[in-house]
Protein backbone atom coordinates (compact mmCIF):
# COMPACT_ATOMS: atom_id res chain seq x y z
CA UNK A 1 0.00 0.00 0.00
CA UNK A 2 1.40 3.39 -0.64
CA UNK A 3 0.63 6.75 0.60
CA UNK A 4 1.27 10.08 -0.51
CA UNK A 5 2.75 12.61 2.14
CA UNK A 6 4.78 14.89 0.26
CA UNK A 7 2.83 16.38 -2.81
CA UNK A 8 4.66 18.47 -5.77
CA UNK A 9 3.15 21.75 -3.96
CA UNK A 10 4.20 20.82 -0.50
CA UNK A 11 7.87 19.67 -1.91
CA UNK A 12 8.84 23.49 -3.48
CA UNK A 13 7.68 24.52 -0.52
CA UNK A 14 9.97 22.28 1.57
CA UNK A 15 12.91 23.18 -0.97
CA UNK A 16 11.78 27.12 -0.21
CA UNK A 17 11.87 26.72 3.60
CA UNK A 18 15.12 24.95 3.70
CA UNK A 19 16.96 27.56 1.37
CA UNK A 20 15.79 30.39 3.65
CA UNK A 21 17.13 28.07 6.65
CA UNK A 22 20.25 28.13 4.98
CA UNK A 23 20.55 31.70 3.92
CA UNK A 24 19.83 32.76 7.44
CA UNK A 25 21.69 30.15 9.34
CA UNK A 26 24.75 32.04 7.39
CA UNK A 27 25.83 35.71 6.90
CA UNK A 28 27.63 35.06 4.02
CA UNK A 29 27.13 32.48 1.15
CA UNK A 30 31.22 33.18 -0.19
CA UNK A 31 32.56 29.89 1.38
CA UNK A 32 29.71 27.55 0.86
CA UNK A 33 29.80 24.46 -1.30
CA UNK A 34 26.78 22.85 -2.09
CA UNK A 35 27.01 18.90 -2.11
CA UNK A 36 24.17 16.52 -3.53
CA UNK A 37 24.19 12.59 -2.68
CA UNK A 38 23.81 10.93 -6.08
CA UNK A 39 21.40 10.08 -6.88
CA UNK A 40 18.29 11.94 -5.80
CA UNK A 41 20.07 14.01 -3.10
CA UNK A 42 22.33 15.26 -6.10
CA UNK A 43 18.80 16.48 -7.52
CA UNK A 44 17.45 18.54 -4.34
CA UNK A 45 20.81 19.63 -3.78
CA UNK A 46 20.13 21.70 -7.45
CA UNK A 47 16.69 22.66 -6.73
CA UNK A 48 17.72 24.13 -3.23
CA UNK A 49 21.05 25.22 -5.59
CA UNK A 50 18.57 27.05 -7.60
CA UNK A 51 16.15 28.58 -5.04
CA UNK A 52 19.09 30.24 -3.46
CA UNK A 53 20.10 31.63 -6.54
CA UNK A 54 17.05 33.73 -7.14
CA UNK A 55 16.88 34.23 -3.31
CA UNK A 56 20.13 35.78 -3.03
CA UNK A 57 21.54 36.28 -6.60
CA UNK A 58 24.50 33.92 -5.39
CA UNK A 59 25.54 30.98 -7.67
CA UNK A 60 27.29 28.84 -5.04
CA UNK A 61 29.46 25.70 -6.12
CA UNK A 62 28.16 22.55 -6.22
CA UNK A 63 29.22 19.04 -6.99
CA UNK A 64 27.26 15.82 -6.79
CA UNK A 65 29.00 12.69 -4.65
CA UNK A 66 28.79 9.40 -6.11
CA UNK A 67 29.35 7.26 -2.79
CA UNK A 68 29.26 3.64 -4.29
CA UNK A 69 32.80 2.45 -2.93
CA UNK A 70 32.13 4.56 0.51
CA UNK A 71 29.54 2.41 1.53
CA UNK A 72 30.13 -0.02 4.12
CA UNK A 73 27.77 -2.49 2.92
CA UNK A 74 28.68 -3.31 -0.01
CA UNK A 75 29.21 -6.79 -1.27
CA UNK A 76 31.98 -8.30 -2.84
CA UNK A 77 31.01 -8.94 -6.35
CA UNK A 78 30.88 -12.26 -7.36
CA UNK A 79 32.47 -13.53 -10.59
CA UNK A 80 29.05 -13.99 -12.16
CA UNK A 81 27.15 -11.16 -10.33
CA UNK A 82 26.82 -7.49 -12.04
CA UNK A 83 29.62 -5.40 -10.47
CA UNK A 84 28.02 -2.20 -8.46
CA UNK A 85 28.54 0.98 -11.21
CA UNK A 86 30.62 4.12 -10.04
CA UNK A 87 30.28 7.17 -12.29
CA UNK A 88 32.34 9.38 -10.09
CA UNK A 89 31.43 12.66 -8.70
CA UNK A 90 30.36 15.13 -11.42
CA UNK A 91 33.59 17.40 -10.73
CA UNK A 92 36.08 18.21 -8.51
CA UNK A 93 35.86 21.16 -6.26
CA UNK A 94 37.75 21.65 -3.74
CA UNK A 95 36.37 22.01 -0.04
CA UNK A 96 39.64 22.73 1.94
CA UNK A 97 38.55 25.51 4.31
CA UNK A 98 34.69 25.88 2.76
CA UNK A 99 31.22 25.09 4.77
CA UNK A 100 29.44 22.26 2.62
CA UNK A 101 25.88 21.55 2.66
CA UNK A 102 25.73 18.10 2.32
CA UNK A 103 22.37 17.10 0.87
CA UNK A 104 20.67 13.91 0.48
CA UNK A 105 16.76 12.67 0.20
CA UNK A 106 16.24 10.16 3.27
CA UNK A 107 18.24 9.84 6.55
CA UNK A 108 17.35 6.51 8.01
CA UNK A 109 20.33 4.75 9.64
CA UNK A 110 22.85 6.99 9.39
CA UNK A 111 25.33 5.02 6.94
CA UNK A 112 25.13 6.78 3.94
CA UNK A 113 25.73 9.63 5.50
CA UNK A 114 28.81 7.76 7.13
CA UNK A 115 29.88 7.17 3.41
CA UNK A 116 29.37 10.56 2.22
CA UNK A 117 31.44 11.74 4.84
CA UNK A 118 34.34 9.44 4.36
CA UNK A 119 34.01 10.44 0.23
CA UNK A 120 34.23 14.08 1.29
CA UNK A 121 38.18 14.19 2.39
CA UNK A 122 38.84 13.36 -1.00
CA UNK A 123 38.07 16.94 -1.92
CA UNK A 124 40.03 18.32 0.84
CA UNK A 125 39.51 19.02 4.35
CA UNK A 126 36.14 21.29 4.97
CA UNK A 127 35.61 23.88 7.63
CA UNK A 128 32.41 22.66 8.92
CA UNK A 129 29.88 20.24 7.11
CA UNK A 130 26.06 20.99 7.49
CA UNK A 131 23.59 18.25 6.75
CA UNK A 132 20.19 18.77 4.77
CA UNK A 133 17.57 15.76 4.62
CA UNK A 134 14.98 16.14 2.91
CA UNK A 135 12.79 12.97 5.11
CA UNK A 136 13.77 12.10 8.45
CA UNK A 137 12.35 8.44 8.95
CA UNK A 138 14.44 7.83 11.99
CA UNK A 139 15.67 4.24 13.23
CA UNK A 140 19.41 5.38 13.19
CA UNK A 141 22.27 2.75 13.58
CA UNK A 142 24.78 5.55 13.98
CA UNK A 143 25.41 8.91 16.18
CA UNK A 144 24.31 11.68 13.02
CA UNK A 145 21.61 13.94 13.06
CA UNK A 146 20.50 16.34 9.85
CA UNK A 147 20.86 20.23 10.21
CA UNK A 148 17.73 21.21 8.25
CA UNK A 149 14.93 18.64 8.30
CA UNK A 150 12.35 18.35 5.58
CA UNK A 151 9.76 16.37 7.16
CA UNK A 152 9.81 14.02 9.63
CA UNK A 153 8.42 11.17 9.26
CA UNK A 154 7.50 7.96 11.93
CA UNK A 155 7.73 5.02 10.48
CA UNK A 156 8.39 1.15 11.34
CA UNK A 157 11.80 -0.61 9.93
CA UNK A 158 9.42 -2.53 7.18
CA UNK A 159 8.13 0.45 6.11
CA UNK A 160 9.38 2.26 2.84
CA UNK A 161 9.62 5.97 2.08
CA UNK A 162 10.53 6.93 -1.69
CA UNK A 163 11.26 10.49 -2.30
CA UNK A 164 10.90 11.33 -6.21
CA UNK A 165 12.00 13.87 -8.44
CA UNK A 166 11.59 14.65 -11.53
CA UNK A 167 14.97 13.50 -12.99
CA UNK A 168 14.28 9.72 -11.93
CA UNK A 169 10.61 9.65 -11.20
CA UNK A 170 8.74 12.81 -13.39
CA UNK A 171 7.19 13.87 -10.51
CA UNK A 172 7.76 15.84 -7.51
CA UNK A 173 6.58 13.50 -4.50
CA UNK A 174 7.25 11.58 -1.71
CA UNK A 175 5.78 8.26 -0.84
CA UNK A 176 5.50 6.30 2.23
CA UNK A 177 5.16 2.53 1.33
CA UNK A 178 3.67 0.06 3.63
Amino acid sequence: MEKIIIDEAQFMRTISRISHEIIEKHETLNDIVIVGIKRRGAEIAELIKRKISDLTGSQLPSIDLDITFYRDDLEYAEPNSQSPVYNGSSDYISVQGKTVILVDDVLFTGRTIRAALDALVDFGRASKVELVIFVDRGHRELPIRADYVGKNVPTSRAEKVQVRTMKFDSCYEVALIS
